[in-house]
């Protein structure tokens, strides 16, 4: 009777740690299937803007940036998936190792609680009861007999809950095993169709650097004329950035040659509510892909070359509008020859710059709030592509896109 304490104790220190590191399990789980789930609509808008209209014919270098994309977030979901399926069968191994543990808990209390009724059964009659009482030498040892008796009949009660609690559990365990099972089940299929399918697109994308590597002085002179004209306007956009801060120190009586702009207290404020902002700010298109990042990064089809990228390319949608990430100012709206328009936004000492527009719906100077339209992406009628290049820049320091816009 004195070691049931211990062992009722032992029993509700393990499963509390059990709860502790089952909930530690769950965080991680809800975490991976969070990814899981933000990779696979990832995947559902890639295939839905870059490979659903078959009836374009895309150039072959758009084609492998398309496949690198895909195959990127591919691998990611596999790899997620798999981290998934690698924590549920650790949850089955130790929720089975927690099964049999209670088993055999559970059998050694039935057979100490079979025993204790046939010893009760015994010695149930009242009349045994007051013998054992009255057969005491004295009024102490009667006490400590009444206690006894007490005692006997409380440890009865908790050996019975103490069954009662660990049924329950076990019964727990075991319908959380048939689930997680079940979940393992279906992400394994998943992965091995994910894999079916990325050895598919990886023999594809095999295919096009083939007839890529026959051709490569062609296709490099290709990305040579459109690195020249994405150079001919970003040197439009660092010099109109340049004059706006010039224009800025100028008003407020400062050196023109300052890289900073002078801020009006309204400034101040914005630029300090849109700081306040940062990871949260909306897309600048409603839907859409990221097919390049911000910063150095290989070419496609070379990858001894660096591509040094300003901002972030987004591919979206026919017709998809670009949107003010944050209210603030029409600071320009560049046309140049031979190239689509690009719109700034001031924000304080900050700009928001939407590169590769068609039906601009404001106007130099106008006041824009968060998410009000701009203009409408441009689409390439031969390749069917709809891409916004989109940039920040805090004063005239370029910053990561995707530190900014939330989920980018």
């Amino acid at each position: 009777m004195r070691q049931t304490k211990p062992t009722y104790l032992i029993f509700i220190l393990c499963v509390f740690m059990g709860t502790v590191f089952a909930q530690a399990q769950s965080d991680k789980q809800k975490q991976l299937e969070a990814r899981r789930l933000q990779l696979k609509k990832e995947m559902e808008q890639l295939n839905s803007l870059l490979f659903a209209n078959k009836k374009k014919e895309k150039n072959v270098i758009t084609l492998v940036e398309d496949l690198n994309y895909k195959v990127s977030v591919r691998k990611n979901l596999i790899k997620v998936t798999n981290d998934q399926a690698n924590l549920l069968t650790r949850d089955i191994n130790n929720n089975q190792k927690q099964i049999s543990d209670l088993r055999e808990q559970l059998k050694e209390l039935k057979e100490q609680y079979a025993a204790m009724i046939v010893k009760s059964y015994k010695n149930k009659s009242q009349l045994s009861r007051i013998m054992f009482l009255m057969s005491s030498t004295n009024f102490k040892q009667a006490y400590k007999r009444l206690q006894y008796i007490k005692q006997y009949t409380d440890y009865q009660r908790q050996q019975g809950e103490e069954i009662k609690a660990k049924t329950f559990k076990l019964q727990e365990l075991n319908t959380a095993l048939l689930k997680q099972k079940d979940e393992k089940q279906k992400l394994v299929e998943e992965n091995r169709i994910a894999k079916r399918e990325l050895e598919t697109e990886l023999k594809e994308h095999e295919t096009l650097m083939a007839s890529i590597r026959n051709n490569m002085s062609k296709y490099n002179a290709q990305l040579k004329q459109k690195q020249k004209e994405s150079d001919r306007i970003d040197k439009e956009i660092d010099r109109l950035i340049k004059e706006a801060i010039a224009a800025s120190n100028k008003k407020a009586g400062k050196s023109k040659s300052s890289s900073s702009f002078a801020l009006t207290p309204e400034a101040k404020a914005l630029a300090a509510s849109f700081e306040a902002n940062k990871g949260k700010l909306p897309w600048p298109v409603e839907r859409g892909v990221v097919k390049m990042r911000f910063g150095k990064q290989p070419s496609a089809i070379d990858k001894t070359v660096t591509v040094n990228s300003k901002g972030v390319r987004i591919a979206t949608e026919k017709g998809a509008k670009a949107r003010a990430v944050f209210e603030g100012e029409v600071s320009q709206i560049i046309e140049i020859p031979n190239a689509n328009p690009v719109i700034i936004l001031r924000h304080g000492n900050y700009m928001t710059v939407y590169k590769n527009l068609s039906k601009i719906k404001v106007k130099k100077g106008d006041k824009v709030t968060t998410k009000q339209e701009l203009g409408e992406v441009f689409t390439n009628k031969s390749s069917g592509e709809t891409l916004l290049y989109f940039r920040v820049y805090k004063d005239s320091k370029l910053q990561n896109p995707a530190y900014w816009i939330n989920k980018l």
